[in-house]
């Protein structure tokens, strides 16, 4: 047995029964059960335990147990200094890196040419040449330049691109940013900057249309200079490429910016190792069933692999490429369509291979359990200048991501000097995007992705942005005032702001029978005269207009069946917790406690 001061390493996967755990800690299974046994667990030698379980087991026989592949986190990756592929290799050993394909997804304006230029790449590469063309649209393919190869993403924009990095997929190594030389920096082309900047990788600027008479470049690297991005021509870092996807000219340069940005970060893979990656797309093929397009991240991914993909998993039956050609491997970036999956994952969803069908069963059922656990509970991360305030309070924030939208962009520079002041050696203020016009969706989802406040100044958020962040339980903070916003964001940072709260009534009952149940206690026969009552309300019973009780509902029941709510117009029984003293006439008023939001 090792001692605790020598502990070495031990790779469990989050499933594994007590034989197995036994083999790799190289002692008896009964020893294991004993362990088991001490801490309340009780285990037979081919029952499977979790790998929370397993270790603390390891850490009774000198070992340290960890997972086949580093689980990472939005604010993990943020707060770190490499980027989410070197966090990915972080455990890897040196020497079993090699060289892999950059990967690289094409961001900027709606009307600025990154569908014609991906097209434009797409059909002049000579892998493309050689397999007679695109058959199928996969969400990904890979190109060839000079020996080298180059996989690109093919994403609707940088929304789609944030919405996988909110669900943790970090699958980009470089973003070209298109920018129509015409036409110069547009909203959208702030937004992606910011979306890039908040993912943290190298930015490409690809200046398109560089072959119409009215083209400006100089101009827009002008505009692109004050968004901090200098030209490599100007002095600065930022390499800008004239192109012209029409004309398809300039793509030679723009594929060679490329490979040397790859170069300069280094871009690696231990192809040696089980398959880890992330899911592009999903969907369902009447013929072939469940099917999801997969960028291999690390290890190599086989036919006849067992895998684990987000709350599903299959054995790989075959690996298709985007012109239907089947292979029997997938190194490291690549991108593959997966056949053999028992259900259609989402995009974002982590892909695993693990040993064999039981364990890949045992892993998805578990995620599906906690899926649904999650879901009945609504539990999600707080995102409010109340919660931050308390996180940071508890020392658990250390930088405050904040996404400003203002009325005019007169107002963006003083409240951004204004915020930027707040800093402390213990806070720092980081405002991942700032830019005039009303909180839209792809604020959104930045802010999901960033786990960022958003905080407008003069400004509505539109339709679809207040309902998404009402699904996602998103505060949206909007003010009138620049001192009250400046102050409302100091008083968090200084952990000071205390949540505020008002009281909603929802619904009233009227009590016509009394129920004496033994065991149980008296139980109120109602009807709701108004909105509706639910159990996990709190409630007040009024008798001749004076309250004279206030407690929480113990049951709420239709006949014999427990519900959570009951609608106005329906009778009801009601039994009040901790309280046996109701009677007939009178009436139970129904509020909840809601959040204030600061406007």
């Amino acid at each position: 047995m090792n001692s605790p001061e020598q502990a070495t390493e031990v790779i469990i996967s989050e499933i594994i029964t007590v034989r197995d755990l036994a083999e790799k800690l190289d002692v008896s299974p009964i020893q294991i059960i004993k362990i088991l046994m001490s801490n309340g667990v009780m285990a037979s030698i081919n029952q499977q335990i979790d790998f929370e379980t397993a270790a603390i087991v390891s850490v009774e026989f000198g070992y340290e147990a960890r997972l086949p592949y580093p689980e990472i986190t939005e604010e993990e990756a943020t707060e770190s200094e490499l980027s989410a592929w070197e966090v990915l290799l972080a455990d890897e050993d040196p020497d079993d890196l090699c060289g892999r394909p950059p990967v690289v997804t094409v961001l900027g304006h709606v009307d600025h040419g990154k569908t014609s230029l991906l097209d434009a790449i797409r059909h002049t590469n000579v892998v493309g040449k050689e397999s007679g063309g695109i058959t199928q649209h996969i969400g990904a393919y890979q190109i060839r330049h000079n020996d080298r190869r180059i996989t690109f993403l093919d994403t609707p924009g940088h929304e789609a691109f944030t919405a996988m990095r909110a669900r943790g997929a970090h699958t980009t190594d470089i973003a070209v940013l298109v920018v129509a030389a015409d036409d110069g920096v547009k909203p959208q082309t702030i937004e992606a900057i910011n979306h890039a900047r908040a993912a943290h990788i190298p930015i490409i600027v690809a200046l398109n249309k560089t072959d119409k008479p009215n083209a400006r470049p100089e101009f827009v690297k002008q505009q692109l200079a004050d968004l901090g991005l200098m030209a490599d021509d100007w002095g600065g870092t930022t390499m800008m490429i004239p192109v012209s996807a029409k004309k398809k000219m300039g793509l030679e340069d723009l594929l060679e910016a490329i490979i040397l940005v790859a170069d300069e970060v280094c871009v690696r893979a231990n192809p040696e190792r089980p398959a880890v990656g992330a899911v592009l797309e999903g969907r369902l093929d009447k013929r072939r069933g469940p099917l999801a397009t997969v960028l291999v991240q690390n290890g190599t991914l086989k036919t006849g692999d067992v895998v684990v993909v987000g709350k599903t998993w299959g054995k790989v039956r075959a690996l298709e490429d985007e012109n239907n050609k089947r292979h029997r491997t997938a190194p490291p970036a690549t991108p593959t369509v997966i056949i053999g999956l028992h259900d259609v994952p989402e995009a974002g969803d982590r892909l695993a291979a693990v040993e064999n069908e039981r364990t890949a069963r045992a892993i998805a059922q578990k995620r599906q359990e906690e899926a649904k656990a999650r879901q009945m509970t609504k539990q999600r991360r707080p995102l409010s200048l109340d919660d931050l305030s308390a996180r940071i309070r508890e020392g658990q924030v250390k930088e405050f991501n904040i996404i400003l939208k203002t009325d005019v962009q007169g107002s963006l520079e003083p409240i951004i000097t204004s915020l930027e002041h707040l800093d402390t050696s213990e806070i720092k203020v980081n405002i991942i995007h700032a830019a005039p016009g009303n909180i839209t969706e792809s604020d959104i989802d930045l802010a999901l992705a960033s786990d960022a406040l958003i905080i407008g100044f003069r400004v509505n958020a539109d339709r679809g942005a207040r309902r998404q962040a009402d699904m996602e339980d998103l505060s949206i903070q909007v003010y009138d005032i620049i001192y009250e916003l400046i102050n409302e964001v100091e008083q968090a940072m200084k952990g000071l702001l205390e949540p505020e709260y008002r009281e909603k009534v929802i619904g009233v009952a009227e009590i016509r029978a009394i129920f004496d149940i033994s065991k149980i206690g008296r139980v109120a026969g109602c009807f709701v005269r108004e909105g509706e009552v639910q159990r996990k309300a709190q409630v007040r019973v009024v008798r001749n207009g004076q309250i004279i009780q206030e407690g929480a509902v113990d049951t709420l029941k239709r006949f014999e069946k427990d519900v959570r709510e009951v609608k106005e117009g329906y009778e009801c029984g009601i039994k009040i917790r901790d309280y046996d003293e109701t009677a007939v006439g009178d009436l139970l008023q129904f509020f909840v406690m809601e959040r204030v939001a600061r406007s």
